[in-house]
């Protein structure tokens, strides 16, 4: 049995991980406006000082909310190997690079300008799978999340890219129908016409080859599962019925003298 001193601190240990992942999910949605807004706007984001800062400061928290998470953890390294991916993304390589003035390959540079879009996606999907009582059911929606994160990314990349170069691409919804359309694997009429785009088709491809078949593997299990719990229920029912019906006629037999 818990004891009261150990249940205040369960109580306090959950009330503090509820708070930090709030504000994580807060901040990611921040995160991703403001990537949005400097999309449509046809703006760098990655070379606004104002983003690059806010930037910092929501990787911060982020790392704080692992360490914290971390300490909190009954199982420290198993927490640590679980969410790597998670410390990782929250890193702020670029105002790391730029502040020490480090010279990379330019590629690399390149691939990192991405960063605050991944950051951003896997953090909510973190966040959000966490608040998940169910493991299969969380993991389903962190891929799910995963899943329309990239879309909607990729559409804002496209766009960036695409803008002005495609005559295919004249406002931000063309580029949301195309990233949609890509991840289907169907195609649409829109081709890209940029490396950039070239490289979001095969992505988003592969994507949709991968994750589409999850989702049909969660819902078939799902049905399997409903249909396990129907049966069941409806033997217990026949059982009750037929214990009844042989109580009645044990109740109905007159006694023997």
């Amino acid at each position: 049995m818990i004891s009261e001193k150990n249940l205040h601190l369960l109580l306090a240990k959950r009330t503090v991980q509820y708070t930090m992942h709030i504000i994580v999910l807060v901040l990611s949605i921040v995160l991703i406006v403001m990537i949005s807004m400097d999309t449509f706007r046809n703006i760098n984001f990655n070379l606004e000082p104002k983003f690059l800062k806010w930037q910092f400061w929501i990787c911060v928290v982020f790392i704080l909310d692992f360490l914290i998470e971390f300490m909190l953890s009954d199982r420290k390294w198993h927490f640590l190997w679980s969410n790597i991916i998670f410390l990782l993304v929250s890193i702020p390589y670029q105002v790391i690079i730029l502040h020490f003035g480090w010279h990379i390959p330019e590629k690399l540079f390149y691939l990192l300008h991405y960063m605050p879009l991944i950051r951003g996606g896997y953090a909510m999907a973190y966040v959000i799978s966490w608040f998940t009582s169910n493991r299969a059911t969380g993991l389903f929606v962190a891929y799910i999340i995963i899943m329309m994160s990239m879309v909607y990314f990729s559409s804002l990349i496209f766009y960036l890219f695409e803008n002005h170069l495609n005559s295919g691409v004249t406002k931000y919804t063309d580029a949301l129908w195309w990233s949609c359309m890509a991840v289907t694997t169907e195609g649409s009429s829109i081709s890209p016409v940029t490396s950039v785009g070239r490289t979001l088709n095969v992505i988003l491809a592969g994507m949709g080859i991968i994750m589409f078949p999850v989702f049909t593997v969660y819902v078939t299990n799902l049905i399997n599962r409903k249909q396990k719990e129907t049966n069941a229920h409806k033997e217990m029912i026949k059982t009750y019925e037929q214990i009844r019906k042989e109580q009645k006629e044990a109740d109905a037999t007159p006694p023997t003298s």
